[in-house]
């Protein structure tokens, strides 16, 4: 039937609602023989990637690019660069794509609903990605470092800081000295020298001046949202053992700790070990927080 639909097309110079309609369908039957890759649509503008000279060389990770342009844009990856920015929440990219994906987030339509804790998602493949918070599971190894991470984006993003690995730091705070590998860190801290919180929570108003550097693909809404999380009473990280539910990783971590022996927190004046960080306990022995370490 697909042979007659299209030479009838073809025929009434409709091809294009033909090729359009493809777009709908599952089927893809132009296969590549370089890389096996399926498209449901002539592979002809695909076999150029295989065949056209790439003489454009990225200096940093050797990656080798047709056009000039298109190696300029991969550069505002190393140099952590992000033109692109959202014209809704001020979020940047370093690409165009990512941010034109970035972009679906704020659509109203969220069809993809998580079953564990009813998230919804404008995309599957965010919803996919969500899932791995429920298990817990970390499949994306670093092949450098062997940090592990639960989506394949965080792991490239991982990838892509090349200093992360070399421990180079020539970002340095003028005010204490401190290094950083990105400036974009660099520019987060030096919020801890003034008063300037820029990031405002629009339930309670409370204000934020610093967000943890290792997000780095939401570096500036990441602890606003988990903050949200009080707000709504969500709790997506939840006990394997006894069911008990978190509003974060890190309290469930801590958490954790309660159905083992480990105690790593040691007290510094009367020497006893805690499996959490109980401030009262601490302050009982000498007033202050100040020598609070972890122990064997």
């Amino acid at each position: 039937w697909t042979r007659v639909m299209k030479t009838l097309l073809v025929c009434s110079g409709l091809i294009n609602i033909y090729q359009h309609l493809l777009l709908h369908s599952v089927e893809k039957p132009f296969k590549c023989s370089v890389c096996s890759k399926s498209f449901t649509q002539n592979l002809n503008r695909h076999l150029i990637l295989h065949s056209v000279e790439k003489p454009f060389n990225c200096s940093v990770c050797n990656k080798s690019f047709s056009q000039k342009a298109h190696l300029n844009t991969h550069l505002l990856v190393h140099s952590n660069e992000k033109p692109f920015e959202c014209s809704i929440c001020n979020m940047s990219f370093s690409q165009k794509g990512s941010l034109n994906r970035h972009l679906l987030l704020h659509n109203t339509e969220k069809p993809f609903k998580c079953s564990v804790c009813n998230k919804s998602f404008s995309q599957k493949s965010y919803l996919n990605g969500h899932l791995s918070v429920h298990s817990n599971e970390k499949p994306f190894k670093c092949p450098v470092c062997n940090n592990e991470f639960a989506r394949k984006s965080s792991l490239n993003d991982h990838l892509r800081h090349l200093r992360v690995h070399s421990n180079e730091k020539p970002f340095k705070c003028s005010i204490c000295n401190k290094a950083f590998s990105q400036k974009s860190y660099l520019n987060g801290h030096l919020t801890v020298h003034s008063s300037e919180k820029p990031f405002k929570c629009p339930v309670c108003n409370n204000e934020f001046a610093h967000y943890t550097q290792h997000m780095r693909a939401f570096s500036r809404m990441s602890h606003l949202n988990n903050h949200l999380r009080v707000h709504s009473n969500e709790k997506p990280f939840k006990c394997s053992i006894c069911n008990k539910a978190f509003s974060q990783k890190s309290h469930l971590n801590g958490h954790l700790t309660v159905h083992s022996s480990e105690k790593p927190f040691k007290c510094p004046v009367c020497n006893n070990e805690f499996a959490l960080i109980f401030f009262d306990s601490f302050i009982t022995c000498d007033g202050t927080m100040s020598g609070l370490y972890a122990g064997c």
